[in-house]
């Protein structure tokens, strides 16, 4: 007895709205998901295996359209073909990578910063390489595990940074109809059972500097010649995080005014900040620049492409340091605590910190800025303080003096 069909009418289908598979008849149902969703999908058995094959979504997909398709496609099935190969060979569904790439530029407006999606692109192209020329509705969790495993132990933050925009993208293939029943990229209950758990990094503190020993580690620093020594120093100084140097333009800087002016778009708060330049911060300013005066401020060895984010870690480590550079704005901060009389809101702003208390942050309206330019000097004057002199001179004074001969 054949199976009957077209059993729903289209009032009938605009109507339902209990989440599960509505039969149409002849392996074509509407699903409609617990979030109210909904998309038309084609659930045929072949060679023993039953599959679930997405057609398109309620919304752009009309009855009638998806009877049609569900026709041809059980035609290709009496044939003997497969309605999966046959659509992805009629280009229907969409490769991961084409997905993927689509996802990055849909939702490009709505990040921060061009790092941001630089950093989506990267991983979704580099790592996920093996799965994007596959027909998106034909991954499935041996494919992500393939693209995931060997990253996972190597670099674990990155392989579930990269499972977390695979999952994005297929669901977003889903939403669009190309593909339909659980996301193989899913952790909870899913990929949880089949990778180790990670082990988080403990959110501690950045190991930083004390600042008793800022002085001679200053004069360290200075010693060397390397790019990557000036743009530390400079970020020291200027009491920055390393993302902020490193994209440093001249345009941002007035060597007339001494201000270092960051755009909203690079900073971790998302807006504008003005940085007072110390004479010695200007020092370097200058010795790093080149005619024309475009481009990074601290460039790298690539025409147009600024040093690398591992060129001051390197650095350090060379100089036997276990310190971080993130560290050295908690050094900043224990010196202005401890040492000087700056108003606490003033410190907190020369970090770039958002002030929370309505009473501090009315003093962005004052004279906030020439305060901070005075801590700003007198931080390059104490990084800069002179050491070894009055040590060498104590240990003359101790030394015994000398029999006459």
């Amino acid at each position: 007895m054949a199976r009957a069909i077209n059993k729903l009418s289209a009032v009938q289908a605009a109507k339902l709205k209990a989440p599960g598979r509505h039969s149409d008849g002849g392996g074509l149902y509407l699903f409609i998901d617990q979030h109210g969703r909904r998309r038309w999908i084609f659930m045929y058995a072949r060679n023993g295996k039953r599959t679930e094959l997405g057609l398109g979504s309620g919304r752009d997909l009309s009855l009638a359209n998806a009877r049609a398709e569900a026709a041809r496609l059980r035609e290709v099935l009496a044939t003997g073909g497969d309605p999966r190969i046959e659509r992805a060979r009629n280009d229907t569904i969409p490769t991961f990578g084409e997905c993927a790439d689509a996802y990055v530029e849909a939702m490009r407006p709505s990040w921060r910063n061009a790092k941001h999606a630089a950093q989506w692109t990267m991983t979704l192209t580099k790592y996920a390489q093996p799965m994007r020329g596959k027909p998106v509705d034909q991954i499935e969790t041996q494919d992500v595990l393939d693209v995931l495993q060997a990253l996972w132990k190597r670099t674990p933050e990155t392989a579930e940074r990269l499972r977390g925009r695979i999952e994005n993208v297929l669901d977003a293939a889903r939403a669009k109809g190309y593909r339909s029943g659980e996301n193989p990229a899913r952790w909870r209950g899913h990929l949880d059972q089949l990778l180790p758990k990670r082990q988080r990094l403990s959110r501690g503190h950045h190991a930083a500097l004390a600042y008793e020993a800022m002085p001679k580690f200053m004069e360290d620093l200075r010693g060397r010649s390397a790019v990557a020594a000036r743009a530390l120093e400079f970020t020291i100084l200027t009491a920055t995080r390393t993302s902020e140097v490193l994209g440093a333009q001249w345009d941002e800087i007035d060597l007339g005014k001494k201000i270092w002016t960051i755009p909203a778009a690079r900073m971790k708060a998302g807006r504008e900040h003005r940085i007072p330049l110390s004479p010695r911060a200007i020092e370097i300013v200058e010795a790093m620049y080149e005619p024309g005066g475009e481009g990074h401020v601290f460039p790298g060895p690539k025409p147009r492409k600024p040093l690398s984010t591992m060129a001051m870690a390197m650095l350090l480590r060379r100089m036997a340091s276990d310190v971080t550079v993130h560290g050295f704005r908690s050094t900043f901060r224990d010196w202005a605590s401890e040492t000087t009389g700056f108003p606490h809101e003033v410190c907190e702003m020369a970090l770039a910190h958002t002030i929370g208390n309505k009473a501090e942050a009315a003093y962005r309206r004052g004279d906030l800025f020439d305060k901070r330019r005075k801590l700003m000097e007198a931080w390059a004057s104490y990084c800069g303080k002179q050491v070894g002199t009055n040590a060498a001179a104590e240990r003359k004074n101790k030394q015994p003096a000398r029999r006459a001969s």
